[in-house]
């Protein structure tokens, strides 16, 4: 016979848990927020995928986002319901357009542009699987105006939060 595999955890494999642990954890407290309009949520759990993003790379942001999506969907109980596939969907569609972006010079990407990228793919992605099975109908494009304000108006308040918290990093670092 033999003998099973051993798979052994490394450094990244505990800091990607501890992130998105603090992503989960972000995205259930998110869910107890009443929101004024439906579908219309701050992203906090996103705060954590850009830093991750910006300190350890697009690999690890991608497993703290996914993981995020399932163990976030699973707690919540909507695991298979529509609002997991578009988190799902909107998640992929972001980390896209992370990956494009991290493969342009990053002397024109900071955390408040990255920030604001990841929440447009975010609504792009939710919007196209919503119009393809959910509501098959144009009139939804009709809500991508307020979409697009709160994807700036939180992806720039995200995106500054990244940011703080990695001036602080750096201070610490230095000091």
């Amino acid at each position: 016979m033999t003998e099973p595999k051993r798979v052994v955890a490394d450094a990244s494999d505990f800091r990607v848990a501890r992130y998105a642990a603090a992503a989960i954890a972000l995205s259930v407290a998110e869910a107890a927020i009443p929101s004024p309009l439906p579908g219309v949520k701050p992203g906090l759990a996103n705060i954590i995928v850009l830093l991750v993003l910006m300190r350890h790379g697009w690999a690890e942001a991608a497993w703290v986002a996914l993981l995020r999506v399932f163990a976030a969907s699973l707690l919540l109980g909507q695991l298979l319901a529509p609002g997991f596939f578009l988190s799902l969907a909107g998640s992929v569609a972001s980390l896209a357009v992370l990956a494009a972006a991290t493969r342009l010079p990053s002397r024109w990407f900071g955390p408040v542009s990255l920030s604001l990228l990841a929440a447009f793919g975010h609504i792009g992605g939710q919007m196209m699987l919503a119009r393809l099975w959910l509501v098959p109908h144009e009139g939804l494009w009709a809500l991508w105006p307020i979409f697009s304000m709160t994807a700036t108006i939180f992806g720039a308040a995200n995106g500054l939060i990244v940011a703080r918290l990695l001036s602080v990093d750096d201070k610490e670092t230095a000091g």
